[in-house]
C-alpha cells in the first residue's frame, strides 16, 4: 500500500485540499482519500464511515476486507478500480478511494456544488414550463428524459478537454434522426483538440460554421425549446458547468419562431411572427435607406419630406453615413454598459445615454433628431430575437448596408440584398440547407414557417428524418 499512495501523493503533487484518512479495520490499515471541496462529509459518513465501523462492531472473521466493502457498501456507485489512470480521474471527480493492500475502491460522494433548476433568464417564458437548464449536466439530461419518457430517446456522453476532461452529452431520437448526422457530430465532438472546456460555447465553436456572420448552432437554456428541438429530429448537446444547450442543425427560419408560439392561438402567433420579419427587415435596412435617400436618391421620398429632413441636418457637420456610424456605436456601447452593469447602475446608465446625452447631442447640432429615431428603430428591431448571435450578424449587416446606401444609393441596397440572399443560400451546414423552405421551396412546410396554420397533420422537416409524419413511429 506504501508505494501506491506514494503515487497518488507524486501525482496530486500540492494540492492541499486532498485529505488522506487512515483506519483500522480488523487490524488492517486502510486508507480514505478524498478531496474535501468536493466531496460531501455528510455523504462519506452515511456511505462509508458508518457501515464500517457497524461491521467492526459486529467481531465477524472476514477473510478479504477488500470484497466484503466493496459488497457491503451502501453507495449505488461503488467501484473496483483496475487501472491506476482511473485513480486519478475518480479523484476529481468527486469520489473517495479506499486502498486495502495496493488494492482501490472507488465510491461517488460527491458534492452537489450548481445552483437548482430555475427560471431562464435569457429567454424569458411568457407562457408554459419555466425551468431552464443548469451548470449540472446529469441534471440537464434527467430534464429531458422527464420530458421524453420514449426508449428511442438516446443519450451519450463523451469526455471532451485534456485538463477539464468535461462531460458532454448528445441527446437524440434514434427513431427519428438521421444516423449520418449524429456519426458526424460525434465524430467532430471526439476530434476537439483542447486542454479544458469551460461552456458549450467552446463546442460551439468546433461544431458551427465558421464561414457566416449567421448562427447555424442554437443556444438556448429552455428545456421545452431543446425537447422540442429532439422531436424535430434535431441534436441537443449539454455541456457539463454550462446552463446552455445546443441545437443543431437550424434553418434560418428556426430563429424567428419561439417555444411560446406553440402554447398561443393561431392567428395571433402568426401575427407575431411577421412582425419579427419586419422587425428583421427594419433593422438591416432603415439606416441604410435614410441615408442613400438624403445622400443620392433625393427623388425616392416626397419632396415635403426631404425639405424636412435637409433642414433637421442643416447645423450638423458630418455626412449622414459618419453621422449614422457614430450613432450606432454610441448604442452599442450604451448596450454593452448595460449589460455588464449591475442591475441599479444599468438603468441610471440607460436613462443618462438615452435621454440627457441623446437630447444634449441633438441640440449642440451634433446629430439630427431624425437620425436618432431612425438608429433608435432599427437597433430595438434588432432586440426582438433572443440570439446573440443572430443580433451581432444583423448588425455587421447593417453597417454594410449602410455603406453600400451611402455610396451607391439604393442601386447599391438592391446588390446589397442580392449578396446577403446569395450568402444565406451558400450555407448548406451538415447538408441542410440553410433557407429551408424557402430554398429549396416545399409548400407543404409553409404552414410553421411564418404564418401559423393549423392542420391535423403534424409535419417535420424532410431534411432533418424520414419519419416525417409526427405521432407514426
Amino acid at each position: 500500500m506504501e508505494k501506491l499512495l506514494t503515487k497518488i501523493k507524486k501525482d496530486i503533487g500540492l494540492s492541499t485540499d486532498f485529505i488522506f484518512k487512515e483506519l483500522i479495520f480488523f487490524d488492517k490499515k486502510i486508507t480514505l482519500i478524498y478531496s474535501e471541496l468536493i466531496c460531501s462529509t455528510d455523504l462519506m459518513n452515511d456511505f462509508i464511515l458508518k457501515p464500517i465501523i457497524q461491521i467492526e462492531n459486529e467481531q465477524i472473521l472476514i477473510p478479504d476486507i477488500y470484497e466484503k466493502l466493496y459488497n457491503i457498501l451502501p453507495d449505488n456507485n461503488v467501484k473496483k478500480i483496475e487501472k491506476y489512470q482511473e485513480i486519478i480521474d475518480d479523484l476529481y471527480n468527486g469520489y473517495c478511494l479506499i486502498i486495502i493492500d495496493e488494492k482501490a475502491l472507488a465510491i461517488e460522494v460527491r458534492e452537489s456544488l450548481s445552483r437548482g433548476v430555475s427560471e431562464p433568464t435569457n429567454e424569458p417564458a411568457l407562457q408554459g414550463p419555466k425551468d431552464g437548464f443548469c451548470e449540472n449536466v446529469n441534471t440537464n439530461l434527467g430534464i429531458l428524459r422527464k420530458r421524453i419518457k420514449s426508449n428511442h430517446l438516446y443519450i451519450e456522453t463523451q469526455e471532451v478537454g485534456s485538463s477539464s476532461k468535461t462531460k458532454v452529452g448528445i441527446v437524440y431520437m434514434n427513431n427519428i434522426c438521421e444516423k449520418k448526422l449524429v456519426d458526424e457530430v460525434k465524430k467532430k465532438i471526439k476530434n476537439v483538440n483542447i486542454d479544458g472546456i469551460i461552456d458549450s460555447g467552446y463546442i460551439k465553436r468546433y461544431l458551427g460554421d465558421k464561414n457566416s456572420f449567421f448562427p447555424t448552432i442554437m443556444s438556448t437554456e429552455r428545456c421545452d425549446n431543446a425537447a422540442m428541438a429532439v422531436l424535430e429530429g434535431k441534436i441537443v448537446i449539454l455541456v457539463d458547468n454550462s446552463c446552455y444547450a445546443l441545437i443543431l442543425p437550424t434553418f434560418l427560419i428556426d430563429y424567428f419562431h419561439n417555444p411560446d408560439d406553440y402554447y398561443q392561438k393561431y392567428l395571433n402567433v402568426s401575427f407575431i411572427r411577421i412582425i419579427r420579419i419586419f422587425a428583421f427587415i427594419i433593422s438591416i435596412f432603415l439606416p441604410a435607406y435614410y441615408i442613400a435617400v438624403t445622400t443620392i436618391n433625393h427623388d425616392a421620398i416626397p419632396v415635403s419630406m426631404l425639405i424636412n429632413f435637409t433642414t433637421q441636418r442643416l447645423t450638423v457637420p458630418f455626412p449622414a453615413l459618419i453621422e449614422a456610424l457614430l450613432m450606432s456605436i454610441a448604442f452599442e456601447i450604451l448596450r454593452e454598459s448595460d449589460m455588464r452593469m449591475s442591475n441599479n447602475v444599468g438603468t441610471a446608465v440607460s436613462v443618462l445615454g438615452g435621454l440627457v446625452l441623446g437630447d444634449a447631442a441633438v441640440s449642440a447640432g451634433i446629430v439630427s433628431p431624425i437620425m436618432i429615431i431612425v438608429i433608435a428603430i432599427s437597433a430595438i428591431s434588432g432586440l426582438v430575437f433572443t440570439s446573440v448571435e443572430l443580433t451581432s450578424a444583423i448588425r455587421w449587416w447593417r453597417y454594410i448596408f449602410m455603406f453600400l446606401g451611402a455610396f451607391l444609393g439604393i442601386y447599391g441596397i438592391f446588390l446589397g440584398m442580392l449578396f446577403l440572399i446569395i450568402s444565406l443560400a451558400k450555407i448548406n451546414h451538415y447538408g441542410k440547407p440553410y433557407l429551408y423552405p424557402f430554398a429549396p421551396f416545399y409548400k407543404k412546410d409553409l404552414d410553421d414557417a411564418i404564418l401559423f396554420i393549423h392542420k391535423k397533420e403534424k409535419r417535420r422537416n424532410k431534411y432533418l428524418t424520414k419519419n416525417i409524419i409526427r405521432g407514426k413511429q
